[in-house]
C-alpha cells in the first residue's frame, strides 16, 4: 500500500515505549520525520537510539511531563522549530492508575484528567494552525477499548477518556473542510509494560501467578491472546496515510475481538 507519507513530520507523545514507541517506529519506516516525548530522560534516549538506528531516520527527542502545561508548551515548540510543521499528531499519553471510586481523592481525579485528556487538547492547539494552514493534517488519539466495555477497577480510564472522544467527534467536525482527520484507536489488552503492570498487580492482590491471570484474560478474546504493540501500530500508520482521506470521526477498537457488541 502507497502510504504517501514520506517527508511528512509526525509527533508522538508518549512515544518512549509500549504503543507510542511502535507507532513511532511504524511511521520511521514510511520515511516520517519523527518526534517523540516522554517523562523518563533515561527511556526516552534508549527509545531515540533505536528509533536513530534506522538509515536516514530523522528523529527528535523531547523529555515532557504532559500534565504541565509550560512542559507540552516547551514540547511543541520544540517540535515545530525542528520540522516546521507537524503533519500527524499521535496523542498517546499512556492511562491513569486503576482504581475504584472510593479509592480516589480529587486530586487524583485531577492529575488523570490532565494526563489523560487536558494534554491532547494542548497538544493538538500547539499544531492544528500548521495543518490547518495547509489544509491537510491527522489528529490520532489512542484510548482503549473501556470506551466501549468499561473494566473493573479502572474508574479514572473508564470516565475520562469518555470526554476525549466527545471532544475527538465534536473536533473533527470542525476540521474536516480543511482535510484534517481525526480518529481514535482503542486497544484491547497489548503487551506493553503498563499491562504487564496492571496483570502484575492483579495477580498480587488474587494471590495469583501473572501466568495464571493472563491465560484467564485471553480467554475472553476470541483471537486466544494479546495484541503486540505493532498491531495498533499498524492502523495508526493507516490511518495517518492518505489511503484513509475518508475515514474521519471515528473510534475503532484493535481487540482482538474482545468487544461483544456490534458497533
Amino acid at each position: 500500500m502507497e502510504t504517501g507519507l514520506r517527508g511528512r513530520s509526525v509527533l508522538v507523545t508518549g512515544g518512549s515505549d509500549g504503543i507510542g514507541k511502535a507507532i513511532a517506529e511504524g511511521f520511521l519506516a514510511e520515511g516520517v520525520r519523527v518526534a517523540i516525548c516522554g517523562r523518563d530522560p533515561a527511556r526516552l534516549e534508549r527509545a531515540q537510539a533505536a528509533l536513530e538506528a534506522r538509515p536516514g531516520a530523522e528523529v527528535v527527542a523531547i523529555a515532557a511531563d504532559l500534565t504541565d502545561a509550560v512542559d507540552v508548551d516547551r514540547m511543541c515548540g520544540h517540535v515545530l522549530d525542528a520540522f516546521g510543521t507537524v503533519d500527524i499528531l499521535v496523542n498517546n499519553a499512556g492511562g491513569p492508575p486503576p482504581g475504584t471510586f472510593e479509592d480516589t481523592s480529587d486530586e487524583v481525579w485531577r492529575v488523570a484528567y490532565e494526563l489523560t485528556h487536558v494534554s491532547a487538547l494542548r497538544t493538538t492547539r500547539h499544531v492544528l494552525p500548521g495543518m490547518r494552514s495547509q489544509r491537510w493534517g491527522r489528529i490520532l488519539n489512542v484510548s482503549s477499548y473501556s470506551v466501549k466495555m468499561p473494566m473493573p477497577a479502572m474508574m479514572l480510564s473508564n470516565s475520562i477518556r469518555l470526554a476525549t472522544i466527545g471532544w475527538a467527534k465534536s473536533l473533527s467536525a470542525e476540521v474536516a473542510r480543511d482535510n484534517i482527520l481525526v480518529n481514535t484507536i482503542c486497544p484491547g489488552w497489548t503487551r506493553t509494560p503498563r499491562i504487564s503492570a496492571l496483570i502484575a498487580r492483579q495477580a498480587s492482590g488474587q494471590g495469583r501467578s501473572t501466568e495464571e491471570v493472563e491465560a484467564e484474560i485471553q480467554e475472553t478474546i476470541p483471537l486466544g491472546r494479546l495484541a503486540e504493540p505493532q498491531e495498533i501500530a499498524a492502523l495508526a500508520v493507516f490511518l495517518g496515510s492518505n489511503a484513509a482521506s475518508y475515514i474521519t470521526g471515528t473510534v475503532i477498537q484493535v481487540d482482538g475481538g474482545l468487544i461483544s457488541g456490534p458497533l
